[in-house]
């Protein structure tokens, strides 16, 4: 006799983070993780080295960083809650509005995560067809049924790039009951140019059942410290405050994150360097149209590349690993025709681009 797993846990495919290293342990240039090229804040490295030692507990409300993240956005502090990356609050909100018997929608090529969350909850989980590689209100809206509890979209989405607009955003939420949950997974959201917005603040501030979440991990430059935060109702927060972990966001992991927010000048240099060279590399992979790549639209720190001629997606990720670069292949989501690439420094997408010229112009 041994313990064994629920059932519902046993069919979890566990995530797969994207590689640094070769099949050989060569260490590779990482465009697999979305990370930001320019690295992390002055201020936020400066605050984070300050940071009190280890020996304590961190403030189990993440306050003073609450207060840091309502001061920018306009947002109620109240209405805040931190996790350990916003993977926890999207696991939070799965576990505390759906279960066994209920079901949980997410849209074909959205982030892997959302399935985790479903399942480790019990729920059933729905996938939505596509609407070219993003979210399709329409499909979204005929998937509910009686038992849907919970809705999952990432706007701009992750893994393909695209982006729902504003007046899409509310179609969709008009369409849903009042007890149906929308959750809107912002984690690429401060990638979008100024003025650019789908308004998930403003229906997470109007209604009852929608949660925003967002991420330091992205355009901060803080994946290793593992942030995240969720704006909601009150109940809905206060929801996720029941079973989140206590003590969940560290010391340094705090500091550094209100020391980020003070740094908007780092965001801004950021968002503009993603906005440039992907606009580049984007031009790169148009001039080899006639080879079947294409780029699908991004509003995010990376492009997905499809492979629709005779250079296949998987030797074009040998290929770059034996040039020195690891990128994502994403076949367990659907998309083994695809290379989810990072935007990284100019000459890292330079070379990027040039290799998949050299063996595009060689597949022939």
């Amino acid at each position: 006799m041994k313990p064994e797993m629920k059932p519902w846990i046993a069919a979890i495919h566990a995530y797969v983070p994207g590689t640094s290293h070769a099949a050989d342990g060569r260490a590779l240039v990482k465009l697999s993780a979305n990370e930001n090229p320019l690295g992390t804040s002055e201020k936020a490295l400066a605050a984070r080295a300050a940071a009190p030692g280890p020996a304590e507990y961190p403030d189990p409300g993440s306050t003073e960083l609450r207060e840091a993240l309502a001061a920018l956005h306009g947002l109620d502090p109240a209405r805040l809650v931190c996790g350990t990356g916003s993977d926890e609050l999207l696991n939070l909100a799965a576990q505390a509005f759906a279960g066994p018997g209920d079901e949980v929608i997410h849209v074909r090529y959205g982030f892997a995560v959302y399935d985790i969350a479903a399942r480790r909850c019990g729920a059933t989980v729905v996938v939505a067809p596509d609407a070219d590689f993003g979210t399709g209100v329409d499909a979204l809206l005929g998937c509910l049924t009686e038992r849907t509890r919970v809705i999952f979209i990432a706007n701009p989405n992750n893994p393909t790039g695209t982006y729902l607009s504003r007046a899409e955003l509310e179609r969709l939420h008009a369409g849903l009951p009042g007890h149906v949950l929308l959750v809107i997974d912002q984690a690429y959201a401060d990638y979008l140019a100024p003025g650019e917005d789908d308004g998930g603040f403003a229906l997470a501030a109007a209604h009852g059942n929608v949660l925003v979440t967002r991420t330091f991990s992205k355009i901060y430059g803080l994946a290793g410290e593992r942030i995240g935060w969720a704006t909601g109702a009150p109940d809905l927060i206060g929801a996720l405050n029941r079973i989140r972990g206590p003590f969940n966001v560290t010391v340094s992991g705090q500091r550094a994150a209100v020391a980020a927010l003070a740094d908007q000048a780092f965001i801004e240099a950021s968002r503009e360097h993603n906005r440039a060279e992907r606009a580049r590399f984007v031009e790169a992979i148009a001039a080899l149209g006639n080879h079947g790549l294409r780029a699908v639209p991004s509003e995010t720190n990376f492009v997905l590349v499809l492979f629709e001629g005779a250079l296949a997606a998987e030797r074009a990720l040998e290929g770059l690993a034996a040039r020195g670069y690891a990128v994502r292949h994403l076949p367990g989501q659907g998309l083994p025709q695809a290379l989810r690439i990072t935007v990284g420094t100019r000459a890292q997408m330079d070379e990027v681009a040039a290799a998949l010229r050299e063996m595009a112009e060689a597949a022939r």
